[in-house]
């Protein structure tokens, strides 16, 4: 990934993940978060898995970010680009769509 790919994803994420690390921190904890997402093995789910990295990259000095940090970045902005496409029509506040978009840091509820 080039400089200016890199700037591109850095300003989208920083658009999307619309959570502060503390935040999100917080929503991880919940059982709403625990209760939404696929998992691999049975486990953590890759949405939760994302959302622990989403923290350490926004605690993370933007020149400090790695390759890697910057293409979980990029996996995070195309999840969220993908699901916010998908929004349900009825109940938004209360949904399993609302919770998982929350783990990979971002709140549609949130202004």
């Amino acid at each position: 990934m080039n400089s200016e790919e890199k700037e591109e994803v850095y300003q989208e994420f920083k658009t999307l993940v619309n959570l502060q690390p503390q935040e999100l921190e917080d929503f991880l904890e919940t059982e709403e978060s625990k209760s939404v997402g696929w998992s691999e093995d049975g486990g953590e789910s890759v949405g939760h898995q994302s959302g622990r990295r989403i923290v350490k990259i926004k605690r993370t000095n933007k020149d400090e970010l790695s390759n890697s940090q910057y293409q979980h970045m990029k996996k995070v902005v195309g999840y969220l680009k993908r699901h916010l496409a998908q929004e349900p029509e009825n109940d938004v506040e209360d949904s399993n769509w609302r919770y998982s978009l929350m783990n990979w840091g971002h709140d549609p509820l949130k202004e």
